[in-house]
């Protein structure tokens, strides 16, 4: 098994409320980008359903320089209604399956850090500040 030392977190860019799941965002990635597969290793559905995507023992494609020893985990949203404007849209059951996501981790792999995609890219994805909303497990 490789190195793991932090999870980062990512949101799909799509509009609030709007159901996505992994073999849609995996096409996107494939199709899209050429790539070998989703570069996320979880999705977190808008019920709250955590979905495996790329397998944890390959490493991800989802922050440029970082993917070796990160786990990436996306959340269904991102974006406001009108499709462009970034908008933290993690509901209560995404927020509640990433927190017990994040605990099953850290139990697999140690203290793994948490931190956002915008922490390492100049981007808004996940679409808020993790260090500030997840404070409390950090």
């Amino acid at each position: 098994m490789r190195h793991i030392d932090e999870i980062i977190l990512h949101c799909s860019a799509t509009r609030e409320g709007r159901s996505y799941d992994v073999d849609t965002i995996r096409s996107w990635h494939v199709d899209g980008r050429g790539w070998s597969d989703i570069g996320y290793h979880f999705v977190i559905y808008l019920d709250g359903t955590v979905a495996a995507g790329r397998p944890v023992s390959r490493s991800g494609a989802h922050v440029r320089g970082r993917n070796k020893t990160t786990i990436g985990v996306c959340y269904i949203g991102g974006v406001g209604l009108d499709g462009k404007t970034p908008k933290d849209t993690m509901n209560a059951n995404q927020e509640e399956s990433f927190r017990n996501l994040v605990t099953t981790l850290r139990g697999c792999f140690g203290d793994l850090s948490l931190h956002g995609h915008n922490e390492y890219s100049a981007k808004a994805c996940p679409s808020f500040d993790v260090q500030e909303k997840f404070k409390d497990i950090l």
